[in-house]
């Protein structure tokens, strides 16, 4: 299958701090991609370079056959390269209705903001109960439920999710993981999936990218991963 996101060679970091060492990953249409390693590793500035929010100080990222690399991320959530950071970062001020609205800035979304509120609220039936109270009073998953949701508002073709497990219950990581993997079957989403949960992030996965000082250090498919002596060792202290 074709790619819809391909890194090549990318370098980034924060002034003059390097964090990102020759980076080169790829997604093809419809596939869920995993990056996973421990805390300072690089994953969030790796996705934070890919959306536009951070400069690429050098490499390419093509995303849908255009090259995107340091396009502001407005310019790149319209052209369907959407991210979910780390938390949800929602309004908590604002109702969870409100909240969902806004992630359909842009003319396309907007013009088709009716039917994806309905479609999301179908996909995620707590949502539609708590539409008119305030994203703030939100448990931890549901506030995750309800980043998720705002995200498809603004009509993705790759979902970029950010440790999208972090802080939650164990029963609420299952719920999580469950839905993204329910939106890939029913959008044809790709997803590209940061976390330290290893060994979730790799069973949901066709294929994964283990990053370690800002670099990869192994690729292959999630299975084979989960599998590898080195990984168990090093991520998941079997």
């Amino acid at each position: 299958m074709s790619s819809i996101l391909l890194v090549e060679d990318l370098f980034s970091g924060y002034g003059e701090l390097p964090v990102l060492d020759g980076v080169r990953l790829e997604v093809t249409r419809g596939e869920i991609v995993s990056v996973v390693g421990a805390n300072g590793a690089g994953k969030t500035t790796l996705l934070l370079t890919i959306s536009g929010h951070l400069r690429a100080h050098a490499g390419r990222v093509t995303f849908d056959g255009q090259d995107i690399t340091n396009v502001p991320a407005h310019a790149a959530a319209e052209r369907g390269l959407v991210m979910v950071p780390e938390g949800g970062r929602l309004f908590p001020f604002m109702t969870v209705l409100e909240n969902l609205e806004l992630g359909a800035y842009h003319p396309a979304a907007r013009a088709r903001m009716r039917e994806s509120l309905e479609e999301v609220m179908g996909m995620f039936p707590i949502l539609a109960e708590r539409r008119s109270q305030l994203a703030g009073r939100l448990s931890g998953g549901e506030r995750q439920m309800c980043a998720v949701a705002r995200a498809v508002m603004a009509l993705p073709k790759l979902l970029m999710l950010d440790e999208p497990s972090l802080g939650l219950a164990p029963i609420m990581v299952d719920k999580v993981f469950d839905m993204v993997g329910k939106l890939v079957k029913a959008k044809g989403l790709s997803v590209l999936l940061v976390e330290q949960n290893v060994g979730n992030a790799l069973r949901m996965c066709e294929r994964g990218y283990i990053i370690e000082h800002g670099g990869i250090l192994k690729t292959g498919r999630g299975e084979d991963l989960l599998r590898d002596p080195d990984v168990q060792r090093s991520y998941m202290g079997l």
